[in-house]
């Protein structure tokens, strides 16, 4: 400690004692000395300069680097620069989190994914290269997973229209790239997933919003979006939104697809909620396509981990041919040992008590967060209570600065995300999403309460 004064007011450049002269003049043995240089070296307050000594280290001043001819070398980027989301952020373990777009660990199969990744490090998937389309077994769990749906009278998928991928993000990305192309139209659901939103800007593709409420989108609408943009797809989320956590009214999905089929077109299904659940039962409309127009995602990064980016793309014909040409391009093939684990997860008999397990979590984390809301929160409007998913969608009042909101709510120690990353255009009005899924759940009527008294202050 002594010796750390003494070199605080010592000029830069300034040589240390010998070891010998320290030893004498703090009275310590000489590993204690030179265990405390050994420390200061690594603070990087002293440096040694074999031969010469040990001197104070000069502060070092950095010199700002010029990057101005990356400007010329770049030249504009090819579409707006857009970035991922608030709902990635990660948050410090003091703060309410509402923001995030995952799970809380607690709602993990921790155990199964676990002796999943222990076992597949001991196969041979730890030292093998996977084929490009993915591992067959598992290609055959997603087909099987999605043909359970299928009525009778519909084809149901088979393996070899699965291409297993390192996340649904990579599958969005790839989809526009292959079958939309660089400036050529793609109708999306308004609000929708932001990550659709980025992949269709890094895609180039030209987005046209779609309105969506808790029903799904109006059929008459999507047909004239159609007709007036020449477009030949559309995303949508059917079951859970994200953000807003509808899921279609029944008989929708066929109404949808009668519009895509009469339009020649494709579209994209992102089930990416598909495990989750609460009052309802997710069925795919891929389920009631056998003719190539769904292009169907499936994602078990959330549901099974986070570490464990795996999901799916079903789709059939020349698309999916043009889909893993692209996916190959990009990532050659998908980590064999994530797919073993996956696939050991999702056919455990614990999975699917696991699932049961999940939605009654859900249902009451949900509750939780509405009763709370509508207790302390009146302002933060909830239009629609979702029969699945992890979030709630809020109208906010008319003119609320939602910059201001998000800012002062986290000063006061709640993380929210502002609705305005989920509309592909400007937004329809005010909107936070908040995520009932995240961490300490017991904290949901602190965290509500701080939301209504800052709301209250009025943030306009």
């Amino acid at each position: 400690m002594r010796l750390r004064k003494w070199i605080a007011v010592a000029a830069p450049g300034a040589r240390l004692p010998s070891t010998r002269s320290l030893v004498a003049e703090y009275q310590a043995s000489p590993v204690t000395v030179q265990k405390a240089l050994q420390t200061l070296t690594t603070q990087g307050l002293i440096e040694s300069r074999p031969g010469v000594g040990t001197f104070v280290r000069a502060v070092r001043t950095a010199r700002p680097s010029d990057y101005g001819w990356q400007t010329a070398a770049l030249g504009s980027p090819r579409a707006p620069l857009r970035y991922a989301a608030a709902a990635m952020r990660s948050a410090p373990n003091d703060v309410i989190a509402f923001h995030s777009g995952y799970p809380d660990r607690e709602l993990l199969p921790e155990r199964l994914v676990r002796a999943a990744l222990t076992r597949a490090a001991r196969g041979d998937a730890a030292l093998s290269r996977p084929p490009a389309a993915g591992l067959p077994e598992l290609q055959s769990w997603f087909a099987h997973e999605l043909g359970a749906s299928t009525p009778v009278g519909v084809t149901p998928p088979t393996p070899s229209d699965v291409i297993v991928l390192p996340g649904s993000q990579s599958g969005l990305s790839s989809i526009f790239s292959a079958l939309v192309g660089r400036g050529q139209p793609l109708l999306i659901e308004s609000p929708t997933y932001w990550g659709a939103i980025l992949a269709a800007a890094q895609a180039g593709v030209r987005v046209v919003p779609v309105p969506s409420g808790p029903d799904g989108p109006d059929p008459q609408e999507l047909s004239r979006a159609f007709e007036e943009t020449g477009a030949r797809m559309f995303y949508a989320q059917p079951n859970y939104a994200n953000p807003t956590g509808a899921q279609w009214a029944p008989g929708r999905g066929e109404q949808v697809l009668d519009v895509v089929r009469a339009n020649g077109a494709f579209l994209v299904e992102d089930d990416w909620a598909h495990d989750f659940g609460i009052t309802t039962t997710p069925v795919p409309v891929a389920a009631h396509d056998d003719s190539g127009h769904v292009v169907y995602l499936r994602s078990l990064t959330k549901s099974v981990s986070p570490a464990i980016r795996i999901a799916a793309v079903i789709a059939r014909g020349p698309a999916r041919e043009r889909i893993l040409a692209d996916r190959s391009a990009e990532t050659m093939y998908v980590s064999g040992l994530l797919q073993a684990a996956a696939l050991d997860v999702v056919t455990q008999p614990g999975w699917q008590t696991h699932l049961r397990g999940l939605r009654l979590q859900l249902q009451a984390r949900r509750d939780l967060l509405v009763t709370s809301l509508r207790e302390h929160a009146p302002q933060a409007h909830i239009t629609h209570v979702p029969k699945g998913g992890l979030n709630l969608w809020a109208r906010l009042p008319d003119g609320t600065d939602l910059e201001r909101l998000v800012r002062e709510c986290e000063t006061a120690g709640i993380i929210i995300a502002a609705g305005t990353d989920w509309f592909p255009a400007e937004p329809a009005g005010p909107f936070i999403r908040l995520n009932y899924a995240g961490p300490n759940p017991g904290a949901f009527p602190e965290g509500a309460r701080i939301l209504g008294a800052v709301l209250e202050r009025g943030i306009r």
